[in-house]
């Protein structure tokens, strides 16, 4: 084959490969599973850190295709909310976010965050959440993306520090904070310190999801389930090993908010071809994609997407469906549900 020709041909792939990407970024989506402090684009670290350079920044924000495990990946998170800590940091992390939802068509989303992390030079964690609070307000009058907030505790905090965190949910309720989570690693924290949180969360009405399935194994899933009684799962996607699991989510319509690309780079699975996300759908378990760490990750929801498509033949009908379990899933105003709901049975 001639140089030339060659060319072409790379060319043609690269075009072909855009416009694929360019129709999937033209579907209004949603998005349930965003880490707002993973999420900070390059032109938004160089706001607020002028002197730093591509090559650093794709260093320091950006993991490699594959990480050691979980706790290796999140490591990348530091660089984001070291960052995130004066009111200003906090809105201009915010508007960024929606800069980028908006980019990729995202027409609903649930952002979240621990507010507990952005305390370092002085703010109290009620002023942190109303920041975030007043720029999600600011960013979904700017850029018409929905939005809600969900607060989270992490695996490592005390029982205190835990259940500071769902107060703060249920100081914030009517605002666009809407629901509470624990994230970060999963293997390395038992969930007794998380217990009282979660009672709380429930017997206040609070609606939860809870990373779970992703570090461990389906045992960490049924464990969630019967301690923490959440909505969704976050991740959720090793509840494969377990067949009766399956069975039990699709049951009682636990939504499971699935991260392809972060799972790879994880280690939850070694290659995207090998990701259970085709044998969960099929299995008629509620789920939807999610990016996870939008700037971690380097993808957005399009490119993931994409990748499905050419890795396991989704299309629209599949993406539809996993949209409208998302909605309905969610944790808005049954407002807002039935305006996306109708967005997407409209556009699909």
């Amino acid at each position: 084959m001639n140089a030339k020709r060659l060319l072409i041909l790379i060319f043609m792939g690269t075009l072909n490969y855009a416009i694929a990407q360019n129709a999937y970024t033209r579907l209004p989506k949603v998005e349930l599973h965003l880490h707002l402090d993973c999420s900070l684009s390059f032109e938004c670290v160089k706001q607020l850190k002028p002197k730093i350079t591509q090559e650093e920044y794709n260093e320091s924000f950006i993991a490699p295709p594959k990480c050691t495990d979980l706790a290796d990946y999140i490591t990348r998170a530091i660089k984001g909310f070291e960052l995130m800590q004066t009111k200003d940091q906090l809105r201009i992390v915010t508007l960024d976010l929606f800069k980028q939802l908006k980019r990729d068509n995202i027409v609903y989303a649930e952002i979240r965050f621990a507010p507990l992390q952005h305390t370092m030079e002085g703010l109290t964690p009620t002023e942190v959440v109303e920041t975030v609070n007043a720029a999600t307000e600011e960013g979904v009058k700017e850029y018409g993306v929905e939005a809600g907030i969900i607060l989270c505790t992490l695996r490592h905090y005390s029982e205190a520090q835990s259940m500071e965190t769902a107060e703060l949910v249920k100081k914030f309720k009517g605002t666009l904070v809407v629901g509470f989570d624990i994230a970060a690693d999963e293997a390395g924290f038992p969930i007794n310190n998380h217990i009282k949180a979660f009672d709380f969360a429930n017997q206040n009405n609070i609606k939860c999801t809870a990373h779970a399935g992703e570090a461990r194994g389906a045992e960490s899933v049924w464990e969630t389930l019967k301690h923490f009684k959440p909505l969704r799962i976050g991740h959720g996607v090793r509840s494969v090993e377990d067949i009766n699991l399956l069975n039990y989510l699709k049951k009682n319509d636990i939504h499971l908010e699935v991260c392809p690309t972060s799972n790879v780079q994880t280690n939850v699975v070694d290659k995207i071809e090998n990701h259970p996300i085709n044998q969960i759908y099929n299995h008629g378990v509620s789920m939807s994609v999610n990016t996870d760490a939008k700037t971690i990750s380097n993808v957005t929801l399009s490119s993931e997407y994409h990748l499905l498509n050419q890795v396991f033949k989704w299309d629209l009908v599949n993406f539809k469906k996993c949209n409208l379990e998302a909605i309905k899933h969610s944790f808005a105003s049954d407002e807002v549900k039935r305006k996306i709901s109708k967005l997407i049975q409209a556009s699909y």
